[in-house]
Formats: structure tokens, sequence, C-alpha cells
């Protein structure tokens, strides 16, 4: 099968923010995942271009860096992955209505 935003989604479960015990998903910071075919890629491998457009719990938040390069490295070990671009947006305006029910419970918020 081809790679889909399920499998990017999955992946990036395994991407966490350092200051809470949630993944990136749950927390509702992923806002877009494309994926398009990558014809120019070398290899055996079919390679897809994949962009996500991604925010953070508040502007300031001082990982922000570290949570964009954790994307870019976690979809890099992808095989059909061949080049990422990770876009931090504002819009909308993230806010805890994103958070998965899963991480209400995990957190205590439920």
């Amino acid at each position: 099968m081809p790679l889909n935003e399920e499998d990017v989604l999955i992946a990036l479960r395994d991407v966490y923010d350092p200051e809470l015990p949630v993944n990136i998903v749950d927390l509702g910071l992923i806002y877009r995942v494309a994926i398009t075919p990558d014809p120019d890629a070398p290899g055996m491998v079919p390679k897809h271009r994949v962009e996500v457009d991604m925010s953070m719990t508040s502007p300031g938040c001082p990982a922000h860096g570290m949570i964009m390069d954790n994307v870019r490295n976690r979809l890099a070990c992808i095989q059909e992955v061949g080049e990422t671009q990770v876009n931090l947006v504002w819009e909308p305006t993230w806010g805890p209505e994103r958070i998965s029910e899963a991480a209400r419970k995990q957190l205590g918020i439920g």
C-alpha cells in the first residue's frame, strides 16, 4: 500500500512534547499532512514528499525547535519518505479542545 496520512500520524505518535507526557498527535498539534510522490528521489522504493503543518501549545514554547526536529527525524525513519517539510503555523490557534479523548484521560482532564 502507498504511504498515507495514517502512516504518518502513527509515526508521529512517537514524538512527545517534553513538558507533557502526551504525543503531539493526541495533543492536537498536527493540523495537516500532505503527501506527494517524489519521482526524482533515487532508489528502488517509491519515495514521497511529506509536508506537515503543526502548531505548539503556546507561541512562546521553548521546545518548538526540538519538537520540529523530532518530527523530521521520525519521518526520516519511514522508508517511503524522501523529503520532509515541517511548517510551524499559528492559525487556527491551538486550544485544549484539540486534545484527544485518550490524552485527556491520560492527563486527568477527562
